[in-house]
């Protein structure tokens, strides 16, 4: 994939996934591409959030198409997890709606 195809890519998957989880409890990180905030829980207003998840682009993509699991990307350092509710193993694969 090109970095366009790849910002499309992670926009779409992270909109869904905001769809599927909305609120404002979870940051997801996905540098340089985009960030979302999601989930339900305490919202976040400013400063560092609570729930932070960070990682690589084609780590990203790779949960969300179902290519891996979430305990497989955090088993080999692939995902930067903080917080009590930084864990999206209910939330993946990502269904995008046509």
């Amino acid at each position: 994939m090109r970095d366009p195809e790849i910002l499309e890519a992670v926009k779409q998957t992270l909109a869904a996934l905001v769809e599927s989880s909305p609120g404002r409890a979870i940051e997801v990180r996905i540098p340089p591409y985009a960030a979302v905030q999601c989930g339900d829980g305490p919202t976040h207003t400013r400063g560092t959030p609570a729930n932070v998840i960070e990682m690589d682009a084609q780590t990203w993509l790779e949960l969300a198409n179902g290519d891996r699991t979430w305990a497989e990307a955090m088993a080999q350092g692939l995902i930067s997890a903080s917080g009590a509710r930084a864990d999206l193993t209910e939330l993946l694969p990502i269904r995008i709606k046509p």
